[in-house]
């Protein structure tokens, strides 16, 4: 059998902006699995939670592995665990007010200001329940990231075929971000140039409600993304999202009403607005950096490869990449003062290098770079505090 052709998006000609939700508590009010399924195998919700965290902890068991696994068994001899059963209970499920013509209104807002809006789910629960949903079958989301269950030849489910916890969310991001959005497509591992970036952090928004949603909310805010914590109007209950603000996880918080013109609705148009004039001046920094690229070609083999090095470790968001690149630096030599000044600013405004500075091989060649330069600028000394442990 050859190897599977994954489709992947590819860079549009206009700036894309991708909302990404958690769904319970998110857009609905409470977890899908307890607005139908658990009174109908007999169980009053919270003992059915208990004892499925009771299970988990008992068999060192992941508890999202351990609510599908109690799923099946309760549905025995009550109803056929199928795809079609999941799918009527997603469209029992509640959705908070708004929720129903958010997605089309937001994209048409985007379009207006010339910015490209697409929605994504990436959630705990179960993905053929928010398949049932009416915002869902209404193709509200371009991709819904859920646990899942795998169907035997009568389409009974039997096996957890996807399972998303709160630390494995993350990964989702980094699929959208760079349009592999298929689940077996190992492309997301690939190096890709900024400007290749189809959706760059910066224009990336994360809306959920709780501590599952920390790492997502925590990542999207660390790269100059938007992260919102969403709380129930009703209850007024805000101690979730100022424990959130208080970590420094989100940076906005409002009531989970998506209706026109409430406290989200501006917001996400705010960052929208913002987006667009944003997007505009990265467009005119690519430019610059084409010409620059354009002028280091004049520039001999090691010259250029030093050149490129130098944009490679300005660029890194990964620290596997970011070791790579300075164990290929370190290996050149006659450096003009002007790039080891390049290397020093890079040092303090790349956060992948910065955090890692103390690392052996890091320390090691900032501490040659600092040896080399004539005068050093503050960010010089900076450095050399950091890495002398001062």
């Amino acid at each position: 059998m050859g190897k599977k052709q994954f489709e992947r998006k590819v860079k549009e000609n206009k700036p894309v902006l991708a909302i990404c939700y958690d769904f319970d508590k998110t857009l609905s009010p409470d977890d899908m699995q307890a607005q139908g399924y658990i009174q109908s195998v007999g169980y009053d919700v919270a003992d059915f939670w208990t004892e499925s965290n009771q299970l988990a902890e008992e068999n060192d068991m992941d508890q999202n592995l351990a609510y599908m696994y109690k799923m099946i068994e309760e549905a025995k001899g009550n109803f056929v665990f199928n795809e079609e059963a999941l799918n009527k209970y997603g469209a029992e499920v509640k959705l908070y007010p708004g929720v129903d013509t958010w997605f089309e209104r937001v994209r048409k807002y985007g379009k207006s200001k010339g910015v490209i809006i697409e929605h994504y789910i990436i959630s705990s629960g179960l993905k053929e329940m928010i398949e049932g949903t009416s915002v869902a079958k209404a193709g509200a989301f371009e991709k819904i990231y859920a646990s899942s269950f795998y169907y035997d030849e009568h389409g009974v489910a039997i096996w957890p075929a996807q399972v998303i916890n709160y630390t494995s969310k993350t990964q989702f991001l980094f699929r959208i971000e760079k349009g592999v959005l298929d689940v077996n497509d190992q492309g997301v591992n690939d190096y890709f140039p900024p400007e290749e970036i189809r959706i760059p952090f910066r224009n990336i928004i994360y809306i959920g409600d709780s501590d599952t949603d920390i790492p997502c909310m925590k990542l999207v805010n660390t790269y100059g993304g938007h992260s919102i914590g969403v709380y129930d109007d009703n209850n007024q209950d805000k101690s979730k999202v100022y424990k959130m603000m208080r970590d420094n996880r989100i940076r906005f918080f409002v009531p989970a009403d998506y209706s026109e013109g409430t406290e989200l609705d501006k917001l996400v148009k705010s960052i929208i607005d913002r987006t667009a004039s944003n997007e505009k001046l990265e467009t005119i920094h690519y430019q610059y950096k084409k010409e620059f690229v354009d002028a280091d070609k004049q520039n001999n083999d090691e010259e250029k490869e030093k050149k490129n090095l130098i944009i490679s470790l300005e660029n890194s968001r990964s620290f596997a990449n970011t070791h790579l690149i300075i164990d290929k630096l370190k290996k050149c030599s006659g450096w003009k003062n002007e790039d080891l000044e390049t290397l020093i600013n890079i040092a303090i405004e790349n956060r992948q290098v910065y955090s890692i500075l103390t690392d052996y091989d890091i320390k090691s060649f900032y501490k040659k770079i600092l040896k080399q330069m004539k005068n050093l600028t503050d960010n010089a000394q900076t450095i050399k505090e950091i890495i002398d442990g001062k």
